[in-house]
């Protein structure tokens, strides 16, 4: 009998077996689960509320969703490591604001790329100023290590060879920002994106100026599989998002706030967080949950409303924490406005109750910037953008579309063919764009304050002396 038709077939099935256990889709798809590793901050990943949130973290779960898998993340420190588990496998993607950079192109592949940037040299005023390069040769300079800014530097210094700079370990945009507000460093190198994400909490830091060529944010593929297959749905997944608006929202959800807002706000913000919050928390807090709101988020529309002043009066005659009208105070059973508890019942009430009005089909997080709109304009003139937006080929659910249409509501050959008419639409996304970012610094604030700070490596705590030999090893 000739067996030799069926070795060769077992050995063909043998050796197909092993192609397809290297094909990273297939991976993804046998074990159900999408693997992506990222880094900790504002931009990428974090724990909100016991769940998962950041730009990132978002743009990975709808990919995921995409491919029908499940999402597993995990962060670690420094762009190193980020490598380290695409080369093992341990990762298929990593998620973590990348730009491709020349020396890892050559051993990694990245997907599509999906926000531009530039990069960054930051400063803090009062401490340091630069206008060029020259001016960063002899200063304490610190970047991340194994990142792009990194590599651009060492271009630079081909240029200019007294440029020098550190890049410790393990340390992230948070940490580099943190050693740049208390001084402990003059000037750091970040991607635009981390910048405008940060620059809230950093009211003090500046841009000196920008080095290198523009470039683009991608996700890093794992060098263990074949990624052909998964190349193609990631070119697929990324044409559909930014076909239908999904890319273009979720920039808008993490970033647009924060390019609106100026540092001045920020700081001063900052400033009544210490001295005027502490007064009034607990009662925002409680009132919060009794309407079910996050706190922060009706501490922020508190600020927005009166800085946390319970007798504030505007011209216009609106009164109180929340600024409330006669007639929704009326409505919602305040009988005195410079009351703080009562003035925050009404204005929770009221928040609630104009959220639970709007169209079912729009979701979160837009819902919420659409009730905060109606909040401020109306709910009325709000339905008037989103009639217009539609009109106009944009989505009336998304408030990245919706805002681009508010603003029209004061031109006459816009509001003379609404139902409501004339209206400040301008002033209604400032105020939604003021309140998101002060959430935002909110949010991020009570996070910092328990994120646990980078690993310590051995060299970091040897004694001077024996730092040599460590690295001789």
């Amino acid at each position: 009998m000739n067996r030799l038709p069926t070795l060769v077939t077992l050995l063909f099935s043998l050796l197909l077996a092993a192609c397809q256990e290297q094909d990273s889709l297939d991976h993804i798809q046998k074990e159900g689960v999408l693997k992506v590793v990222t880094r900790n901050g504002p931009t990428t990943y974090y724990e909100n509320r016991g769940t998962g949130t950041g730009f990132e973290y978002v743009l990975a779960n709808m990919f995921a969703d995409y491919l029908g898998v499940e999402l597993k993340v995990t962060p670690v420190y420094g762009i190193d490591d980020l490598f380290l588990r695409l080369e093992k496998g341990r990762s298929h993607i990593a998620a973590a604001s990348l730009t491709p950079s020349q020396e890892r192109s050559l051993h990694f592949e990245y997907g599509p790329t999906y926000m531009k940037v530039r990069q960054f040299v930051i400063y803090r005023r009062g401490i340091a100023y630069a206008d060029s390069v020259e001016d960063l040769i002899g200063r304490k300079l610190q970047v991340m290590q194994g990142s792009t800014q990194e590599e651009t530097l060492r271009e630079l210094r081909e240029e200019y060879p007294e440029l020098t700079w550190e890049s410790p370990p393990k340390l992230e945009t948070a940490d580099l920002l943190e050693l740049l507000e208390n001084g402990d460093i003059e000037f750091t190198v970040i991607d635009s994106n981390e910048y405008i994400a940060n620059k809230g909490f950093y009211p003090q830091l500046r841009v000196a100026f920008s080095i290198g060529e523009p470039s683009a944010l991608a996700w890093a593929l794992t060098s263990k599989y074949d990624n052909t297959r998964l190349q193609k749905k990631l070119d697929a997944f990324f044409e559909k998002i930014r076909g239908s608006g999904a890319l273009a929202s979720l920039v808008e959800r993490f970033y647009g706030h924060n390019e609106s807002n100026t540092q001045i706000n920020s700081q001063t913000f900052v400033e009544a967080v210490e001295l005027r919050l502490p007064e009034y928390k607990d009662l925002i807090e409680q009132v919060a949950l009794e309407y079910e709101i996050d706190w922060r988020l009706l501490a922020a529309m508190s600020y927005q409303e009166s800085y946390w002043n319970p007798r504030a009066v505007s011209p216009t005659g609106v009164k109180g924490m929340m600024m409330l009208t006669r007639r929704t105070a009326k409505e919602m059973g305040v009988k005195y406005r410079f009351d703080a508890r009562q003035s925050l019942r009404g204005g929770a009430r009221y928040y609630k109750k104009i959220y639970q009005l709007l169209d079912d089909t729009i979701p979160e997080p837009d819902r919420s910037w659409f009730a905060l709109a109606s909040y401020n304009i109306g709910r009325g003139h709000l339905e008037d953008a989103r009639t217009l937006t539609k009109k106009q080929g944009g989505n009336p659910n998304l408030w990245t579309d919706v805002k681009e249409r508010l603003p029209l509501l004061r031109q006459r050959k816009y509001f003379s063919k609404t139902r409501y008419g004339f209206a400040r639409g301008d002033e209604a996304v400032h105020y939604v764009q003021n309140i998101r970012h002060y959430y935002s610094l909110l949010t991020w604030t009570e996070i910092s304050k328990v994120r646990v700070p980078p690993p310590k490596v051995a060299e970091d705590l040897l004694p001077p002396a024996l730092a040599p030999f460590y690295k001789a090893l």
